[in-house]
């Protein structure tokens, strides 16, 4: 009787579940135990743990860009290629159905100005199509000289790095004075993550927190384009708060809705302004995912 008893006992918990489940295989009030489903319960419960004792604090950031509203402008050997291409169109091309219509406009005045002309030869409408293809063109004329295109660049709304309108031709990035700390920083856009809530949330929110903006974004895809990591000082380092991980999503500017007041706590600034405002390790991770187009 002992050596049955001793052989039970150094038998593993999974293996007695084990031989319990296949001995219960009958009654169907019970339900079986298994191997499998104990140990995903037991990695489970360790991740959800692990979780909660984390020492870093998660955070999400929003990359909000503003694309150019109009093309830039040629470089010069750009310039030359356009010329060419636009010399080569004009000459390989037809005459189109006005340019054809003056024609025979112009052919028709010379016959009436010659010494042989007989009125018998034209139809009854010649005078009035004449009139029309140059009222036409005179219509056209005039709308060409009332044109007045807008500036392409206008200094005054350039220093204004809270407009949205401008440097209309360069791609735009949102920056966000934020307090980290005992200090304000400019950053992207952040908000700390809660749970119960995906990083994309995240993001969101810290967008839609932003005082008196109003953006409506595009986001691109769920899934961070960068990451940011820092420690904390070692005089307010703990075992349960180590440093900060901040996970950065792009997005693309729908609406920008009414406008900013000039003491905004944000501003638009091109790839090329964002180092005068960006400590250089923040500014070195956000440079990777930042297309200057």
């Amino acid at each position: 009787m002992a050596a049955p008893c001793r052989r039970m006992a150094s038998r593993s918990l999974l293996q007695f579940l084990s031989c319990f489940s296949r001995t219960a295989v009958g009654n169907t009030e019970f339900r079986q135990f298994s191997s499998t489903s104990v140990c995903r319960a037991t990695l489970q419960t360790k991740s959800v743990t692990e979780r909660a004792s984390s020492p870093w604090t998660l955070m999400a950031a929003v990359c909000l860009q503003r694309l150019p509203v109009i093309s830039a402008d040629f470089s010069p050997i750009e310039q030359q290629f356009r010329q060419m291409m636009h010399q080569m169109e004009l000459e390989k091309s037809l005459l189109s159905d006005h340019e054809l219509r003056l024609l025979e406009d112009a052919e028709r005045m010379s016959r009436k100005q010659a010494d042989d002309y007989d009125s018998d030869e034209e139809d009854d409408r010649g005078d009035q199509e004449i009139m029309l293809a140059q009222d036409l063109e005179d219509s056209w004329e005039q709308k060409l000289k009332s044109f007045q295109p807008a500036l392409r660049v206008n200094a005054d709304v350039d220093k204004d790095l809270t407009s949205l309108e401008r440097c209309l031709a360069d791609s735009l990035v949102l920056l966000a004075e934020q307090q980290v700390g005992g200090e304000k920083l400019w950053l992207l856009p952040q908000a700390q993550w809660q749970g119960g809530e995906t990083l994309r949330q995240t993001a969101e929110k810290a967008l839609a927190s932003l005082p008196a903006a109003g953006f409506k974004a595009t986001f691109l895809g769920n899934a961070p384009c960068g990451v940011y990591k820092y420690k904390l000082p070692k005089a307010v380092r703990t075992e349960s708060s180590v440093g900060t991980k901040v996970f950065f999503f792009k997005a693309i500017l729908s609406d920008s809705g009414p406008p900013a007041a000039p003491n905004a706590p944000f501003m638009w600034v091109k790839k090329s302004e964002m180092q005068r405002y960006l400590k250089p390790a923040y500014m070195m991770k956000v440079d990777r995912f930042i297309l200057g187009l």
